[in-house]
């Protein structure tokens, strides 16, 4: 049986792009040997064609007109690896218009403007492929779209960016503050030089959009997501955490409940230590995905990187050149925004526990007046750490665990304890989220 055969243009030949030429170049026969599909770089497309690459292109391949892939009938696919969401976004649609399937890691596009892109896509009779937009090498996107097409996926809980974790891990096991922890990230590089899309949570909220809309069915857009980030994350907390079992990491969660009602959120959250999700240190990425029928599966792995995302975005290659990603992009059906909209549950009404930290005065009753006003906002207690020692205005710090209750109630206690006079500036509040370990197949 004779090989198939493709031909792909790639844009951005920046960290990931070289890491796609090296796998394209000097991996051909496995590819061709496990696959059946003989891909060919027909061009490489980037402004800069002077600067040293760590992948040595044939010559003639490298140029700066965008026009040697979208003039040329004769490649198949358009891999765009620019990155943002303005140019990469008018770049996607003209290789679309000139008949081109699209690859892209593009997550921030596509939590942005997916829906136009993918209805641009169908009417060129065409697809797009982005496994690699939304954990690097861990093939999540295939698994939700493919593997378990058979389920009624009901939640997910992932930590899915890279810099957020390597922080927290060794804030967790190095006993670092946030700025040395960031500064370390920055010079491992791991972190940008401004880190803000990774710390604030935008890069997850981008993922958890994509990944969202295909666990559930629905389009999902940024604005359903509510995001905090690692930004104020202070090493006490982290400490106190872990006298009480539990280890912070930056979630992404989705989940569905019996009703069809859909909550997402991006936020440092307490997971108890002994959950495999607590265990997933550094720069790694994993997901946690709740089935009706599976029941649990995670998916481990690096979530970014050069060889990681290359590989994700080659086996999207593949995938395109066997026809398979044209069938399941067609086959994708979301309900509407109209239809979605609705199925939204915001932020005030999400049930959760939570981890509260006062600095306040020790005086007799003092104890009792935080139970009085949890109290009367529905709140249970359901732990309590006191640690003795002297921080600002002779206070100590009180740590306070909850049972389950609405943000809503929370947030009115939260308001109602920072005013009181032996409380020492305002309460830090996290989320802990109880994950379970499986459920019923």
């Amino acid at each position: 049986m004779s090989n198939k055969k493709i031909r792909v243009g790639l844009v951005g030949f920046g960290t990931v792009g070289a890491g796609v030429a090296d796998l394209l170049l000097n991996n051909a026969d496995t590819i061709r040997a496990k696959t059946g599909v003989d891909i060919e770089l027909a061009t490489v497309v980037d402004l800069d064609t002077t600067r040293p690459r760590p992948v040595e292109l044939p010559a003639g391949l490298l140029t700066d007109d965008l026009n040697a892939l979208l003039d040329d009938k004769s490649i198949d696919v358009g891999i765009e690896l620019v990155g943002g969401t303005t140019f990469a976004k008018d770049l996607q649609l003209k290789m679309l218009a000139a008949g081109k399937h699209v690859v892209t890691a593009n997550k921030a596009l596509l939590a942005k403007h997916g829906d136009e892109l993918y209805a641009a896509a169908r009417k060129a009779d065409k697809c797009i492929a982005f496994e690699a937009s939304c954990a690097g090498g861990i093939p999540i996107i295939s698994a939700i779209r493919t593997g378990l097409a058979a389920n009624r996926i009901n939640a997910l809980y992932g930590i899915l960016n890279g810099t957020c974790n390597y922080i927290l891990t060794n804030m967790t096991e190095k006993g670092l503050d946030f700025k040395t922890a960031l500064a370390q990230a920055q010079t491992k590089g791991y972190a940008e030089a401004d880190p803000t899309l990774d710390i604030d949570g935008s890069d997850s909220a981008h993922k958890l959009t994509i990944l969202a809309g295909l666990a559930f069915g629905c389009e999902i857009t940024l604005d359903d997501i509510h995001i905090e980030g690692i930004q104020n994350v202070s090493i006490e907390d982290i400490r106190y955490g872990q006298e009480m079992g539990y280890v912070l990491k930056l979630l992404a969660i989705g989940e569905r409940n019996g009703e069809g009602r859909i909550s997402l959120r991006v936020a440092p959250s307490f997971v108890h230590d002994e959950h495999a999700l607590a265990r997933v240190g550094g720069p790694f990425n994993a997901i946690s995905v709740f089935a009706h029928a599976v029941g649990h599966t995670m998916y481990y792995g690096r979530g970014a990187g050069m060889m990681p995302t290359a590989s994700a975005v080659v086996a999207d290659i593949i995938e395109v050149a066997l026809g398979n990603s044209l069938r399941v992009f067609n086959g994708l059906s979301l309900a509407s925004r109209a239809e979605t909209e609705p199925l939204i549950s915001n932020i005030d009404d999400l049930w959760s526990r939570f981890y509260i930290r006062l600095m306040a005065k020790d005086l007799p009753g003092v104890f009792a007046t935080y139970g009085r006003i949890l109290g009367e906002n529905q709140i249970s207690i359901s732990g309590a750490l006191q640690h003795e020692g002297s921080g600002p205005d002779d206070t100590v710090p009180v740590v306070i665990t909850t049972h389950p209750t609405k943000q809503k109630n929370m947030s009115a206690a939260l308001a109602a304890l920072g005013q009181l006079d032996v409380v020492s500036g305002a309460p830090v509040c996290l989320r802990i989220a109880d994950i379970p370990e499986d459920c019923d197949a």
